[in-house]
């Protein structure tokens, strides 16, 4: 069964949209857990997509990665968080920023499962039904994959800087300003997808072998 481009997007929106929504409402509310409210007085711990879609990021990207056949890629505005409030700061900032990639792991779960069960259903709703969900899929793994790259401002960096001795992690942490631009110059370069792809495909393979 062939799908048009507008078709694809239609079908792929939903969880594209799901997993960058939960990823960051995953962060809000671990902050919140640790003691930080920023996100949470700002309206940001909520599944409403409208609260997170960033226009480049969110919608844009991820449909010109549709349209050219690349890797499912994209992201949301980031939840506010104010480490400083958490109750011990370079301790909970592992699970703060260990959120929204472990939502991601679990989402991508959820998604093989609805995967799985298409199999048993009529090809009319089975056929899209399978495209949405290993759109799921992707996009959840390469969140989570992408996200766990030890580079700042990415949750990563961030895992990263709660584990190092303070002083390490203090200059570690300075990377962050350039952190936006090195990661589009490893996309624009390619090097990004080398990095992912290999990582990408070992979680892949440990999802379906779930099932």
């Amino acid at each position: 069964m062939e799908f048009s481009i507008i078709q694809k997007i239609i079908m792929f929106a939903p969880p594209v949209i799901l997993a960058i929504t939960v990823h960051e409402a995953a962060h809000g509310y671990a902050a919140r857990h640790f003691g930080d409210f920023t996100a949470d007085k700002a309206g940001r711990i909520t599944l409403n997509p409208f609260k997170h879609i960033d226009l480049f990021g969110t919608i844009l990207l991820p449909a010109m990665t549709i349209f050219l056949g690349g890797i499912l890629f994209g992201w949301a505005k980031p939840v506010p968080v104010n480490f400083a409030a958490l109750r011990n700061p370079k301790k909970d900032m592992l699970w703060v920023a260990a959120a929204g990639p472990a939502s991601n792991f679990i989402m991508a779960i959820i998604w093989a499962i609805v995967f799985k069960l298409t199999m048993s259903a009529p090809d009319n709703v089975a056929v899209p039904l399978a495209l949405m969900a290993k759109a799921g899929i992707s996009i959840n793994i390469v969140l989570m994959v992408l996200n766990l790259l030890p580079l700042p401002p990415l949750d990563g960096g961030r895992i990263a800087v709660s584990l190092l001795p303070h002083d390490l992690a203090v200059r570690f942490a300075q990377i962050e300003r350039f952190g936006f631009i090195i990661l589009i110059a490893l996309l624009f370069t390619g090097v990004l997808g080398k990095i992912l792809d290999p990582l990408i495909a070992i979680v892949h393979s440990i999802i379906f072998s779930l099932f």
